[in-house]
């Protein structure tokens, strides 16, 4: 399975005109926004886990990433309310559930095989930097593969974002404009490596999920 797979090219998934597909196990459905390959997979999907779902115990032998969105998402580690940001590097394994239900951000199969670092942060307790000219952010993670972080735009305030490794992002809360395209809620953008991103949020700020630098690394890798 390939989806929006071309990385050289710009990508961009709507939340509201995208469907649900189910998964393999009840309860549990998916929108994929980039896919390459069948149920293990180098995937960015959102997840949606009914009340009472859950997955089987697995292995990430490519590492797992995830953003919670909203809901409680569960596994042997403790609960992970909204605007939690985990990382379970390559080799770790855990049984993830939801039991009052819960839709995640995730990617999977795009780790570094070597790193074995566990990351957790509460976005939503988190100390943000200081606003300047209207930008605020909070660094979620960051090595020499990649830059993760969070970053708040006032209501108007345009924004430019160094995408020459490629960047990716999902708006959290608000709007955003990029290309003449408005994004919303949940909407996820890729753009390719050597690009730069430049937006601007809407009338009522945004707050949006961003990664950068991990296009450039992946292809190096290949």
């Amino acid at each position: 399975m390939k989806i929006n797979a071309d990385f050289s090219t710009r990508a961009i998934v709507k939340f509201d005109q995208s469907d649900w597909v189910p998964s393999p196990m009840p309860g549990v459905e998916r929108k994929m926004l980039d896919r390459i390959g069948e149920e293990v997979a180098r995937a960015t999907t959102i997840v949606r886990f009914a009340p009472g779902s859950a997955f089987s115990a697995h292995t990430h032998d490519g590492g797992e990433e995830y953003l919670v969105l909203d809901g409680t998402f569960q596994d042997e580690d403790g609960d992970f309310p909204v605007g939690a940001y985990v990382r379970n590097p390559p080799t770790s394994s855990h049984t993830p559930a939801a039991q009052d239900g819960a839709t995640i951000l995730v990617k999977l199969h795009q780790f570094d095989p070597d790193d074995r670092t566990h990351v957790h942060v509460d976005t939503k307790n988190a100390t943000w930097s200081d606003a300047v000219d209207g930008i605020s952010t909070l660094s979620l993670h960051r090595d020499s593969r990649e830059d993760v972080r969070m970053v708040h735009l006032a209501p108007g305030k345009g924004a430019t974002i160094d995408a020459s490794g490629g960047l990716e992002l999902l708006v959290i809360e608000g709007t955003l404009t990029e290309s003449d395209e408005t994004l919303g809620r949940w909407d996820w953008l890729r753009l390719p490596i050597g690009s730069t991103l430049t937006a601007k949020a809407g009338s009522e700020g945004a707050r949006i999920w961003v990664k950068t630098g991990h296009l450039a690394a992946e292809a190096a890798a290949a």
